[in-house]
């Protein structure tokens, strides 16, 4: 699998990405410039890392949104290309359309920083397929994770079971509490209609490597790198 992260100006999260999507065994990970008009033909995955591209101006993720690399990040998700986009990046998803719904301040106004639970709510999905434990632990960093659609989209996200991960406690339980920042139906990561587009707000390169004292994140990696090896046989 050979994955592309994208670098905006703002960008914080890039080499942590490009780190945790080379750890597996026949996954290679190269740079994009936000300025690039052409992408290699040989990438099976794009991610948009976190960060704070061009300084969250105007609205998070609204002017990376028109970088020229997202053209080919559009065209490559039309071609049914994997995309994951993580914190910021799921922001830039939600703004250039990939991805419904937007993400919001938090309900405390306040930027959080720590580590939160994720009840998996599905194991079929080129994101998911990896996952062996119903609940698991990643850190949060952002003051803008709160997911917000309209009641049809939130209705159709259900319906359609394209909503990944929800904040949870410890033991899977989805309440008031658990919920970081305000997010309706505690969302935490949704995926399009087609399957290929993901976005989430939780950091799994940040949780990828038994160094960093947990590796739960390495399943997202897992599973598209397994989507992918489906795909070829």
């Amino acid at each position: 699998m050979k994955t592309g992260v994208v670098i905006f100006p703002g960008s914080n999260c890039d080499r942590d990405a490009l780190y945790g999507a080379s750890l597996l065994e026949g996954s290679v990970s190269v740079p994009l410039w936000h300025k690039d008009t052409s992408i290699p033909d040989d990438l099976d995955c794009i991610i948009l890392p976190g960060g704070f591209s061009y300084g969250d101006y105007l609205r998070c993720g609204a002017i990376a949104r028109f970088s020229p690399v997202m053209q080919e990040v559009v065209r490559f998700a039309e071609r049914g290309g994997y995309v994951m986009g993580i914190c910021n990046g799921f922001q830039i998803l939600a703004e250039a359309g990939l991805l419904e719904g937007a993400l919001l301040r938090n309900t405390n106004l306040s930027f959080i920083c720590r580590d939160v639970y994720l009840r998996v709510e599905r194991t079929d999905t080129a994101f998911t397929n990896a996952a062996t434990k119903n609940v698991l632990r990643m850190p949060i960093a952002h003051g803008e994770g709160n997911y917000f659609a309209d009641d049809d989209t939130i209705k159709a996200l259900e319906d359609e079971r394209r909503i990944l991960f929800r904040y949870a406690d410890a033991a899977g339980n989805i309440t008031p509490e658990s919920n970081p920042n305000g997010s309706l139906h505690n969302i935490a990561g949704i995926m399009n209609k087609r399957g290929n587009v993901f976005g989430m707000m939780p950091h799994p390169e940040r949780a990828a490597d038994a160094v960093l004292g947990n590796t739960d994140g390495l399943v997202i990696f897992q599973s598209v790198l397994q989507a992918c090896v489906e795909a070829v046989v």
